[in-house]
């Protein structure tokens, strides 16, 4: 295999999916690959642009929803990463809900929903990245497997340049795989 050198800009993959804050007393949500886990205890990160509307949101009210989308949602979900909040009203794209322990929107088209409270900031370029501490999770019921979401079920959608994608099929069982190998092959 003939490794080669290529821009330097993250390809992906990344789980898509919409940040939510209330800004100006309206949900609005921003379609973003830059999301994730920071460390066992509850906490998830998302960066956002300083100039995007959701931003903005975030800033003022302190907390954030990360809603995860599946493909059957593709459309509503890329038009939130086109349409800006500042030119347009995305209040009423998706179905909102709320929680009544933090002020921000999720998304009951989303299987799995997040709802953060911002602990801390980091500004990177133009960007900043909001880290917040997981104070309510919501799932389908239809997703879970013995209380936890089924990533077959959930169906999120993936970003990876230039496109979107879905999962197919489910390649190993998370820290148990390597241990089931038997000994004759490579570890």
């Amino acid at each position: 295999m003939i490794k080669k050198k290529i821009a330097n800009i993250p390809f992906g993959p990344f789980i898509t999916v919409l940040a939510g804050a209330m800004v100006n007393g309206k949900p609005n949500y921003a379609t973003i690959g830059a999301y994730g886990v920071l460390s066992e205890k509850p906490v998830l990160y998302i960066s956002l642009k300083n100039s995007h509307y959701t931003t903005s949101g975030v800033v003022e009210n302190g907390f954030f929803s990360v809603n995860i989308p599946t493909s059957k949602s593709i459309y509503k979900t890329d038009l939130c990463g086109c349409v800006s909040g500042n030119k347009e009203d995305k209040s009423k794209v998706f179905d909102s809900f709320y929680d009544d322990v933090g002020n921000a929107p999720m998304i009951k088209e989303c299987p799995v929903n997040y709802l953060c409270k911002v602990i801390q900031t980091i500004p990177i370029f133009d960007f900043t990245m909001f880290i917040g501490e997981i104070v309510a999770v919501y799932a389908n019921e239809d997703c879970l497997e013995n209380g936890t979401p089924n990533a077959l079920e959930v169906k999120p959608t993936i970003m990876m340049y230039p496109g979107y994608y879905d999962l197919k099929d489910k390649v190993g069982t998370l820290f148990k795989t390597y241990r089931s190998m038997s000994t004759d092959e490579p570890r």
